[in-house]
């Protein structure tokens, strides 16, 4: 079978959490063929990949959002005059509601700034004026114009590019890699598959909440969007997986139909992790936070409840395990973070054997504020090392189980919370006899639930299924 993976913002250009889960994938599945559709940020990505490719990539299709800045826009006349359904397709897409969405990929089809030059046309100006009049009446046109410009330049654009030869799409996330998806499925008939690590749509509502370039009368706009594309996804793929039951119950009530829904846990190779060996004593504590360096993952809250971990005592070492390239800004300020708190136990690793490392761990640490199915947790878990984790996504699942009676592998904390992360990390600290304990218990659970060769399976059968459900023909 030839599988078109569509991804957004991760493999092959970030290392880590899904482009780890993903390049294991496709090395275990060595009778297909991969395609690659990778959309990045940045030009400067352009052959810079974290991964060597896996044998069974045929094709690497990478398309850079960035790269429309040296383009210049086309304004093509099919846009002179829409037609009523593409006007009320439009209109609805602008909006941010429920576009027809084939009506919107036939329209925006094959040439990226020619799509881009719609923007630029009398019929956007015109449809623009009208909601804006009715929508935001007490915001400046200028202002209305320029959000929706940049909202909707990335997807015209992506929307503008061939879709690769595949007898089936899938796609790692929602977003703009579902909406590729999506359309994908529209022009050739063939299946599309989505899996979501985490709930796409809800991560990128957490980030604009927070974020200060987005004006606030803008914000439920743009929240509106990604809502917008991640229903443009559910409803045209043929199963919608997430990694838990609670991430498959927000997925319905988002609008996705639960007879798509199914859930495949994330597996980790259980035969090799639960091989390594325990940490030689050395009188010294030893976490570690396998973890991107990215705001998401609240590196900031770690490195203040440590701060507190440190004044208590003097033998304890953060060792945070991850690349520094992919926000650099943050990382400088995790830094001066470090710099300012005299944390001289806090050691930046980069990139490292993730295996060999861990035989220096006594447990792990996790400070996200938010999360899917965290590979880290499980892998540290198959180790026999014990995590302190933050509620978010399936964490308190994996450190608790679900009536699986083997005891906490763990201690979960809320989000954000440096007095109780500070204080869970101490209580861990100071109890060998207890992080022995909570190491075993994650280990047989990992045993049990999250091997490898099962989740393989699992998507085997996924794929399998779908292409003999197609009934379509590659029509671009």
């Amino acid at each position: 079978m030839r599988i078109c993976v569509i991804c957004e913002g991760c493999y092959p250009f970030v290392a880590g959490g899904v482009s780890s889960w993903l390049h294991g994938l496709m090395h275990a599945m060595p009778q297909h063929e991969f395609v690659i559709w990778a959309i990045g940020a940045q030009e400067k990505q352009r052959g810079h990949f974290a991964y060597e490719m896996p044998p069974n990539v045929v094709e690497l299709r990478d398309v850079y959002l960035d790269a429309m800045v040296n383009e210049r826009p086309r304004v093509a006349h099919r846009y002179a005059r829409l037609n009523a359904a593409q006007n009320a397709a439009v209109r609805e897409l602008l909006q941010c509601g429920s576009p027809d969405w084939k009506v919107i990929f036939n329209l925006f089809h094959r040439d990226p700034m020619k799509n881009v030059g719609f923007l630029l046309s009398r019929e956007f100006l015109s449809l623009l004026e009208e909601i804006c009049g009715r929508d935001y009446p007490y915001v400046g046109f200028t202002d209305y114009f320029w959000a929706i410009r940049s909202m909707f330049l990335p997807l015209l654009y992506l929307m503008g590019g061939s879709v690769p030869r595949a007898d089936l799409y899938y796609a790692v996330s929602a977003g703009y890699a579902g909406v590729l998806g999506a359309m994908a499925h529209e022009r050739t008939g063939m299946p599309f598959v989505l899996t979501e690590h985490g709930i796409y749509t809800r991560e990128r509502e957490e980030e604009i909440l927070r974020t200060n370039w987005v004006p606030p009368h803008f914000k439920d706009l743009w929240i509106n969007m990604f809502y917008m594309f991640t229903r443009s996804a559910y409803q045209s793929a043929v199963t919608v997986t997430s990694l838990f039951h609670r991430a498959s119950l927000i997925q319905q009530e988002i609008g996705c139909d639960p007879v798509k829904c199914k859930v495949i846990p994330n597996g980790v190779d259980y035969d090799t992790l639960c091989k390594i060996p325990a940490k030689t004593p050395n009188g010294l504590i030893d976490i570690g936070a396998v973890v991107r360096l990215v705001p998401i993952k609240d590196i900031k809250t770690m490195l203040y409840a440590f701060s507190h971990v440190a004044a208590e005592r003097s033998d304890v070492r953060l060792h945070i395990m991850g690349p520094t390239d992919e926000d650099e800004e943050y990382f400088e300020e995790c830094l001066h973070i470090k710099q300012d708190m005299g944390l001289d136990g806090v050691i930046f690793t980069g990139r490292v054997d993730i295996q060999e490392y861990m035989k220096k761990l006594d447990f792990t640490l996790l400070t996200s504020i938010s999360e899917g199915q965290p590979l880290a947790v499980l892998e540290a878990m198959a180790a026999g090392r014990p995590a302190v984790t933050t509620d978010v996504g399936c964490c308190r699942e994996l450190i608790e189980g679900v009536d699986d009676g083997y005891g906490p592998a763990g201690i979960c904390v809320p989000a954000m919370h440096q007095t109780a992360l500070a204080e869970a990390v101490l209580t861990l600290c100071e109890d060998a006899n207890r992080r022995k304990q909570y190491g075993e218990n994650g280990r047989r659970r990992v045993s049990r639930m999250y091997r490898l060769p099962d989740m393989v399976e699992r998507y085997e059968i996924l794929f399998e299924r779908a292409r003999r459900g197609a009934g379509g023909r590659y029509r671009v």
